[in-house]
């Protein structure tokens, strides 16, 4: 496959930029909670942790969200949809129905959604291929995209920077923890291989925060495409794959234990990815 170079020298500013977040799956290893909700709607203090990646992007100036939206899709819809309701002080008159803000807001009102149903049994790659039409809308030629269950302290900022530095189709965020993830082959700050889950060697992973060319969207054939399997792979081996280490902190949910962990690191004040 041959794709014609992707022209960067026009750089965006954040707030023109859309983040895509892939909140439709069902979270199946972390059952205890997800049979009752969504896994982006659990909550990591008094906040979904949908709500804690969000504000991370919007402290470096991103505004427009636009949530693929699958299993349980009505509860993320719901949230939002009551935000001001449920994060204001208000007077409400019954007879008339009308509510009145009696504080200041909130500073997430500058925020712009797209709520997107994705599909119930849609891939990760399929899901991002269906924001194309509302993509377009904004006209925008470069997009962020990461999970709704992985948090960190990275400055997102700079993966920007450097997408716009190299000119590559794409930008992956390497982190290091355990072992039970996609690998990354990295030679010279460039991804030689992209491998699903192995035994990790030098301990680099997929850390779930990208950016993307609006161009990879044509890599993605069908809703039953993974986005980390061929789309990632295919990438790779054009050599448009770009890696952006991060050694800071990065932690996922999938597990009980690990939302245990991040609940605690918030509730003892040592929440490290927020940055806000």
């Amino acid at each position: 496959m041959v794709m014609q170079p992707v022209n960067l020298t026009i750089k965006k500013s954040p707030i023109d930029i859309p983040v895509a977040l892939l909140c439709g799956g069902k979270g199946t290893r972390l059952r205890e909670e997800t049979e009752f909700r969504p896994k982006p709607m659990i909550n990591v203090g008094d906040r979904p942790i949908i709500w804690h990646i969000m504000k991370t992007y919007s402290y470096y100036g991103f505004r427009n969200f636009m949530l693929c939206l699958g299993y349980k899709g009505n509860m993320l819809r719901e949230y939002f949809l009551n935000y001001d309701w449920n994060h204001n002080d208000v007077l409400l008159e019954l007879g008339t129905k009308q509510v009145t803000k009696l504080n200041n807001g909130h500073s997430e009102e500058d925020w712009r959604l797209w709520l997107v149903d994705t599909g119930q049994e849609t891939m990760t790659g399929g899901r991002l291929k269906r924001l194309a039409p509302y993509l377009d809308q904004m006209g925008s030629d470069i997009f962020l995209a990461t999970y709704g269950d992985g948090v960190c302290d990275l400055n997102i900022a700079d993966v920007l920077d450097y997408h716009y530095s190299h000119g590559k189709l794409a930008t992956i965020t390497a982190v290091r923890p355990a072992s039970r993830f996609g690998e990354l082959m990295i030679e010279d700050n460039m991804v030689s291989f992209f491998k699903e889950k192995p035994q990790t060697t030098e301990g680099w992973i997929n850390g779930g925060y990208f950016v993307l060319s609006r161009k990879v969207l044509d890599l993605i054939e069908s809703d039953d495409t993974i986005f980390e399997a061929q789309p990632l792979k295919t990438l790779a081996a054009l050599g448009e794959l770009a890696v952006y280490r991060h050694d800071g902190f990065w932690q996922c949910m999938d597990t009980y234990r690990e939302l245990e962990l991040l609940n605690n690191l918030y509730e003892s004040g040592k929440a490290r990815w927020k940055v806000w």
